[in-house]
């Protein structure tokens, strides 16, 4: 893929596809609160982790599909504010994508720290998408470790996320 694929961040919003297809198919929909990997902590509708109010999910909370819908559409809109921040490269939709829903689950916080900004940033792609598959524990568990049951999800999603990176490498 050339860079004339690519587009400053600023000019960039996720697509109806990967809210879809990235972030509610994987996160799944609960109407009551959950707790989704032991250690974690409990998330609601579509893995929302915070109230409307901002304040934490707790263990009782019930949502319906909409207002869930709603939650995690905010959640996104801001994840992307922060992410237009620090991410100077040029993307594809798909890159750009991929790291709204990474920090959709490990926060822009996280995301803006880790080697997938800092190498993108440097124009080094592949670099950047190989970063995603630092991200394989939940807690202290290595969630990589085949068979488990425990958090399988977590690495089946950062394997995802490199795939689909990689893929507009070519």
């Amino acid at each position: 893929m050339t860079t004339t694929n690519r587009l400053m961040v600023g000019l960039l919003s996720l697509s109806a596809a990967a809210f879809v297809g990235y972030i509610a198919a994987p996160e799944g929909y609960t109407d009551r609160a959950v707790i989704p990997v032991k250690g974690d902590r409990p998330t609601v509708g579509f893995g929302s982790t915070f109230r409307d109010d901002g304040s934490p999910v707790q263990i009782g909370d019930t949502i319906t599909p909409v207002p869930a819908i709603k939650r995690a559409l905010a959640h996104v809109q801001k994840d992307e504010r922060g992410i237009k921040r620090c991410v100077t490269a040029p993307l594809t939709q798909v890159e750009y994508d991929l790291m709204v829903d990474f920090s959709y689950q490990y926060g822009v916080a996280t995301l803006c720290k880790s080697t997938i900004v800092r190498e993108a940033n440097a124009l080094r792609y592949r670099e950047s998408c190989a970063g995603y598959l630092k991200y394989k524990k939940a807690g202290d568990f290595d969630c990589s470790t085949p068979g488990n049951k425990r958090c399988y999800g977590v690495w089946t999603r950062s394997l995802n996320r490199y795939t689909r990176c990689m893929g507009e490498q070519l």
